[in-house]
């Protein structure tokens, strides 16, 4: 078969593989939409994996199973499904705690393009399918589907993990397609005033629509200074890291009210350590949380979702502004993830 593929650092290309063989408890899916993410791109262009070679990359998918294995009860061929970006082992002593992202290790849970070919192949394999797959509501479509592979669920683990309650201020820094699913999720939370930090103006629009009450451009000034000025030098209950870098802990801890929580869902690809003001932590005894978490997969997580787009709680279709027709447009998906146009926030590629 063939698959889109990381070829070294800052190398991508077409590659042959044999097709994935399916295990008793396995599924084989072909994608029927997909759609790139800035993780990959921190993957090829940062290193953020190391120098990985000939490994398909990609980990949002809708798709169709096309094999199961002998002990898959609930897929059969035909069947159109939801693919979450983490599909853990669930028999795993973590994922038993309560933590299935790092079964069998830190982030182990993370195996498309990861530790495992992702799903920009013609095929790809999904372990343990019962746990793993969900099916596409027939009220989704396949486009709008690929959003809950990862942008929902990582924009509501950001909420979740912020503890966002009815009528908090929050900050969500960063307003990317994750960014945005933040300010959705604590709109739908009940929180109060949502700053969004952020500068293209698409972003900004699409905020607003999805809650935000506030926008803070970086561009305009330090972001602290212009929100602890709108608070009158209160600060914000919840601050849900969205993009930046190891530096933009800093600014979290400059917003945040004493007993505050800091919720981190940026992938950060880059950076040997995160920054933390000594005094800005209140010394080490502030009671301000700084918690950052992998969204959770499964199928669970999947059919809860989609009964929010489903319900029509949440449109998701504004984050879609580039679609493309076939397979071939990956790599050009790809690189307009890297660039970030003014007009992009999320691409997606129908199969």
């Amino acid at each position: 078969m063939k698959g889109f593929a990381m070829l070294g650092l800052n190398k991508v290309g077409w590659i042959e593989k044999d097709k994935p063989v399916a295990g008793p408890l396995d599924a084989i899916v072909r994608p029927l939409a997909v759609s790139p993410c800035t993780s990959d791109v921190h993957t090829v262009y940062e290193g953020a994996l190391g120098d990985i070679h000939d490994m398909i990359l990609g980990h949002e998918a809708v798709g169709e199973v096309v094999e199961v294995g002998s002990l898959v009860k609930d897929f059969k061929p035909g069947d159109k499904v939801i693919v979450p970006a983490i599909t853990p082992d669930h028999m795993d002593v973590f994922s038993q705690m309560g933590y299935h992202q790092h079964a069998e290790g830190m982030l182990g849970g993370w195996k498309f393009s990861a530790s495992k070919d992702g799903v920009f192949g013609e095929y790809f394999h999904v372990n343990q399918a019962d746990g793993n797959l969900a099916l596409l509501p027939p009220e989704i479509s396949i486009e709008d589907g690929t959003m809950l592979s990862d942008m929902v669920p990582t924009g509501f683990h950001g909420v979740d993990n912020a503890e966002v309650q009815f009528g908090e201020t929050v900050a969500v820094i960063g307003i990317g397609p994750v960014g945005l699913m933040a300010v959705a999720g604590s709109n739908l939370r009940g929180a109060g005033r949502i700053f969004a930090v952020g500068s293209r103006q698409l972003c900004c629009d699409v905020a607003k629509s999805y809650g935000a009450t506030d926008i803070i451009n970086y561009k305009h000034g330090d972001i602290s200074q212009q929100i602890l000025e709108a608070t009158k030098g209160k600060g914000v209950d919840k601050v849900i890291i969205a993009g930046g870098t190891v530096d933009t802990f800093g600014e979290a801890l400059s917003i945040i009210r004493p007993a505050g929580i800091i919720s981190n869902i940026n992938y950060l690809g880059s950076g040997d350590y995160i920054k933390i003001s000594r005094e800005g932590w209140g010394l080490g005894m502030g009671h301000i949380k700084i918690v950052g978490g992998l969204m959770p997969g499964g199928r669970k997580n999947m059919e809860y979702l989609s009964n929010v787009l489903k319900y029509g709680k949440l449109d998701v279709s504004p984050l879609l502004t580039h679609k493309f027709n076939g397979f071939d447009h990956i790599e050009e998906a790809l690189l307009l993830m890297k660039d970030k146009t003014a007009d992009l926030i999320k691409p997606v590629v129908i199969i």
